[in-house]
């Protein structure tokens, strides 16, 4: 037993020595790099202050002509009537009412020439026409007189007397679209009997059953419904005033509808 005992000794002091040395190698390296790289930074040389990017020409940015503004479209010109007589001042004629004397009386002689009514007079916008001034594109005679005596001037006849309008003709009456035709048995061309139900026959029900129907132009029924009568006994009553058939019915010689009662009568 004592051969395999194995001396022991402590080695912290040498892995402490160890520690240290490589904690000063990687602060020594990293150093190193540090500083190289620092060096790298402010040693090397950009020419920023070299003739290279010297600038020697301004080049001023382009200029964006506008364009020139659109010519304003001329109008054309309006083409003078010999119709027409325009004026700066309009006077007024003999005939006409005269106007309300100024507030001030002028001594100044009137050079404006005395406006013609056989022609049509314009200033500015306002139209001092004659009376009966016919409308622009008229080149006929013109009526100044208001009499309507010119034969070719509108509205003009002379002694004509314009003839009265045909009276206009009497509204058509038209035929109502549906009459009335009351109790409709005896008016009927085929009316089928309506079958005894086995229900109203096993409680005994009988009685009249009173049904309401709208014949058409051509004599068939377009509508049926019960008024009165059993209940029982309704629906089939209904059925068999639907199978029903009449003749036409004329009104002023036209066909219409006709609204009437058909009544049958279940005897047990």
């Amino acid at each position: 037993m004592l051969d395999q005992l194995v001396e022991s000794k402590s080695h912290a002091a040498e892995d402490s020595k160890r520690g240290g040395l490589l904690l000063t190698t990687f602060v020594v390296m990293v150093t190193v790099l540090l500083s190289a790289w620092l060096y790298s930074l402010f040693a090397k040389d950009y020419a920023m202050g070299g003739d290279e990017l010297s600038l020697e020409t301004l080049v001023a940015p382009p200029v964006i002509e506008e364009a020139p503004e659109p010519e304003p479209e001329k109008q054309p010109e309006k083409q003078k009537d010999p119709n027409v007589d325009i004026r700066k001042e309009i006077i007024a004629s003999m005939t006409e009412t005269p106007p309300k004397p100024p507030d001030t009386i002028s001594t100044v002689k009137n050079t404006v020439k005395e406006r013609d009514p056989n022609r049509f007079t314009v200033k500015g916008d306002r139209d001092y026409s004659a009376v009966n001034a016919p409308p622009p594109d008229y080149k006929g005679p013109v009526n100044t007189s208001g009499t309507g005596s010119d034969t070719g001037a509108p509205g003009g006849g002379g002694d004509r007397e314009a003839a009265p309008p045909p009276p206009p003709p009497p509204p058509k009456k038209e035929p109502p679209k549906m009459i009335s035709g009351g109790v409709l048995n005896g008016k009927a061309t085929s009316l089928p009997k309506p079958p005894y139900p086995p229900a109203a026959r096993a409680v005994r029900a009988s009685g009249a059953v009173s049904v309401q129907v709208v014949i058409s132009e051509t004599g068939s029924v377009i509508s049926a419904s019960a008024v009165s009568g059993h209940p029982l006994l309704r629906p089939a009553a209904v059925q068999a005033a639907r199978g029903a058939r009449f003749s036409p019915t004329l009104l002023s010689g036209q066909p219409v509808k006709v609204s009437g009662v058909i009544t049958y009568n279940f005897v047990p």
